[in-house]
């Protein structure tokens, strides 16, 4: 396919491998869009996102603004000229005058099987509902969100062992390898953007640190999905003795009997659920490092009996 003019636009991690196999790709890379630098670390100095920092090193020239709201922004945009934008987890509202602007318009690279898991937390929310698999799709962007043609889809299967952070260098790279095919197929009439069925619609809703704190009343299985999803961020713990434990990694145990939810079974961190147990494999309490549960139970010893909360109500699967 002939080189492509592309505006990029993407803020994180996630973003760089589409913007990499771009270039890599022969494109032509001739504006980046990213969010502004944010204050980070204990100084609070100004840091760029990965995307930013990652073209500054490339040469291409970066664009930070705050909105497109602005008609400056918007004329900017449209100056560059570009026969496509391609957006990957940018995180700015486009306005209609922007998704026309471009020749080809705008391409989002999303990750999740379309029309499941629009939003803003695909990755996680696919692993926490328990998914079978999750993918990338490829997609025509219009006004509403994440409802646009899909392009072109790749698909993963999400195991008992994925978590949100495999999941996410798996996408990322995914993501990297279709955008370079769909734009292909795009430009030359080999694909055609297919309509998104209405039925099988779902929300990834944002992740919050409000829903962080264990609840021992859940079924054991859903809260084994809840860490593999919610770790490294927000993250998940429990409150013992007005202390937060974080919990890094979990392991399901089927149990029989109907012990009260966050009652320790044995000697070695085994945690009645309002179904089946969970074995807690690594977790950190407050002022010290991550430890495996041995190493921690050498410092801090838990027996058996002793309740990691009280759960008032039992809730099912």
């Amino acid at each position: 396919m002939k080189p492509l003019r592309i505006v990029f636009m993407g803020t994180p991690d996630f973003s760089v491998p589409c913007l990499r196999s771009l270039a890599e790709n022969g494109h032509e890379i001739v504006a980046v869009y990213s969010q502004p630098p944010r204050p980070a670390g204990r100084g609070q100095k100004e840091k760029l996102s990965p995307v930013h920092a990652y073209a500054a090193d490339q040469g291409w020239p970066v664009f930070t603004p705050k909105t497109f709201r602005s008609s400056d922004v918007q004329d900017a945009f449209r100056n560059h000229n570009a026969d496509v934008a391609v957006v990957v987890a940018y995180g700015l509202i486009l306005p209609t005058e922007a998704l026309y602007a471009p020749k080809m318009g705008c391409i989002n690279v999303h990750a999740s099987l379309l029309p499941r898991w629009r939003g803003a937390a695909p990755i996680q929310r696919a692993i926490e509902a328990g998914d079978a698999e999750s993918g990338v799709c490829i997609m025509q962007m219009v006004e509403e969100l994440d409802a646009g043609d899909v392009i072109l889809e790749g698909r993963i299967d999400i195991t008992s062992t994925t978590t949100a952070s495999s999941l996410h260098d798996a996408l990322s790279a995914l993501g990297g390898k279709l955008i370079v095919e769909a734009l292909g197929g795009l430009e030359s009439g080999a694909l055609v953007p297919t309509p998104q069925p209405e039925d099988g619609v779902t929300y990834a809703q944002k992740l919050s640190r409000d829903e962080s704190e264990l609840d021992w009343g859940q079924p054991a299985q859903n809260l084994e999905r809840k860490v593999r999803a919610l770790t490294p961020w927000p993250g998940v713990h429990f409150t013992y003795q007005g202390d937060r434990f974080k919990v890094q990694e979990v392991s399901f145990v089927e149990s029989a009997g109907n012990p009260v939810p966050g009652t320790l079974l044995d000697n070695d961190l085994l945690v009645a659920c309002g179904k089946n147990a969970l074995r807690i494999e690594r977790l950190q309490r407050p002022g010290k490092g991550v430890m495996d549960r041995k190493a921690f139970l050498n410092g801090f010893p838990l027996k058996k009996g002793v309740n990691l909360s009280q759960v008032s109500e039992v809730k099912g699967e």
